[in-house]
């Protein structure tokens, strides 16, 4: 089963850790001192904030996949959508180790489709610069 990603980049990840804790009366399944997720059922979304924004607001979406099957089945329609897409690639981020691609709507709305495997004690860094890739009109 598919589940949506929303991550926001946030100033202040205390006070927005208590905002959505509250929001989604529930406490978030991993807590960082620069990031937060919850993996929510109702409504079925992988949900994050981090510090680590380019800009502060939504600063991707994605689709989470649970096995690599999946991933290939969406990473063949990213290809289709006709705009540049990154690369499946492993990747360690977001303190979990994935296999992710990236892609930008015609809007430069970053989308992350991926599958995790493995928690990882550090955030890590995704092998794309997405600031980068909205300026250049090209992704990854």
């Amino acid at each position: 089963m598919k589940r949506l990603h929303v991550n926001i980049a946030v100033e202040d990840i205390d006070a927005s850790i208590r905002f959505y804790s509250s929001l989604f009366d529930a406490e978030p399944v991993v807590v960082k001192a620069d990031y937060a997720k919850w993996m929510l059922d109702d409504p079925h979304v992988n949900f994050s904030l981090s510090l680590r924004g380019a800009k502060k607001g939504v600063d991707h979406l994605g689709i989470q996949v649970e096995s690599p099957s999946e991933l290939e089945e969406v990473y063949t329609h990213l290809q289709s959508a006709g705009a540049p897409l990154s690369e499946k690639s492993e990747t360690t981020c977001c303190y979990a180790k994935s296999e992710k691609s990236w892609i930008l709507d015609p809007q430069g709305v970053a989308w992350e489709t991926f599958y995790t495997h493995g928690e990882s004690p550090v955030y890590g860094a995704d092998n794309v610069n997405l600031e980068a890739a909205r300026a250049s009109g090209t992704c990854c």
